[in-house]
């Protein structure tokens, strides 16, 4: 049988790439039994590891054993101190670039940099950032379409929890007219704490300790990560366009520890929730604030790191799922997801 094998160039060398590398070289002949192709790491930049660039392919094994050191690269076969993206992702034989970098949450950069080479030099992108989706989408898609590769950003809303594909096969022609979520891992993991009884600021630290918040929490608890998700979102189900203009936006910071509290006696939760519908006359209405819920909606129970959206159709009424929002492997499993897309797409 014809061995199809993928070249992938790896932007960004943090949690979530290391976990695809780990993923796929736990045992690589069962992964192209079951997927039905070969995936070969021929390269990988990182601003701060340096790149490396190895056109028959890079020895995973020296990949998961590379300490977290400032120019690590360097000490591996063709091997750089220095990153270098651009010529990567440019001049390198991947087919597939995954672009997972630390990226502004203002400008999109340099992320959508990334896409815009990638996609425009004929190269299928696999993408876990939120930026070029919130900022750049249609120019992505109309230059993936332009140039007959593909754009996949799964795991941008609910990491591993396959939301947009969920929407997109298993509710189309459903007439899906709103949606309403808990997108942030972050923000509903201190709520939860707030309610047995922490303050604010131990619940914040206790979310940074446990890696679920940055060292910077603003995005996650003043609800712009929900934003943007919510833009993404309501971009890919009705194909708006959407920016953050369009879309208010309030955090958990407007809630006190007493108003938590009081809702829990009361038998109800406060959430942060990411919501958006569309009217019958197109216009689409989106939003994110708290919202304190009765024990019976199906958003209520949801607790810790877990994330869920409700679907609301014409045709289905409600339907929610829910699943991890957040984590290096379930992520890396969400690019994945986006590889067996590319696949799917490149073998019709």
């Amino acid at each position: 049988m014809y061995k199809i094998n993928y070249n992938i160039a790896l932007i960004g060398f943090g949690g979530v790439n290391r976990a695809l590398v780990n993923i796929i070289s736990i045992n690589p002949e069962k992964f192209y039994r079951e997927m039905g192709f070969n995936i070969c790491i021929v390269a990988v930049s990182d601003i701060f590891l340096g790149s490396v660039y190895s056109p028959e392919g890079i020895d995973l094994d020296l990949l998961n054993e590379l300490p977290v050191a400032k120019g690590a690269f360097a000490s591996l076969r063709n091997g750089n101190a220095k990153a270098d993206n651009e010529d990567i992702i440019k001049n390198s034989n991947a087919d597939i670039i995954v672009e997972a970098t630390v990226t502004d949450s203002v400008t999109g950069q340099a992320a959508i940099s990334h896409c815009r080479w990638a996609l425009a030099n004929g190269k299928h992108v696999s993408t876990t950032n939120k930026g070029p989706l919130a900022f750049a989408e249609k120019e992505l898609i109309d230059l993936a379409l332009k140039n007959n590769v593909s754009f996949e950003y799964e795991g941008v809303v609910m990491s591993g929890t396959p939301v947009l594909r969920f929407a997109d096969k298993l509710m189309k022609g459903s007439e899906i007219n709103k949606f309403t979520g808990i997108m942030n891992g972050t923000a509903n993991y201190v709520l939860g704490l707030v309610e047995q009884g922490q303050t604010f600021t131990d619940a914040i630290t206790s979310a940074q300790q446990q890696g679920f918040a940055e060292a910077d929490p603003s995005a996650d608890v003043e609800g712009k990560d929900v934003m943007l998700k919510v833009i993404v979102l309501a971009n890919r189900l009705w194909d708006a366009n959407l920016t953050q203009d369009d879309v208010k936006c309030e955090g958990i910071t407007s809630l006190s520890e007493v108003m938590i509290k009081e809702a829990v006696a009361e038998g109800q939760h406060w959430k942060l929730i990411g919501e958006a519908s569309k009217k019958d006359d197109g216009s689409i209405i989106a939003s994110v604030s708290p919202k304190k819920l009765d024990l019976l909606h199906p958003l209520s129970g949801i607790n810790g790191v877990v994330n869920a959206i409700t679907f609301t159709s014409g045709m289905l009424g409600d339907v929610t799922i829910s699943g991890p929002g957040a984590g290096r492997t379930e992520t890396a499993y969400a690019i994945l997801s986006d590889i067996i897309a590319i696949h799917q797409h490149v073998n019709v």
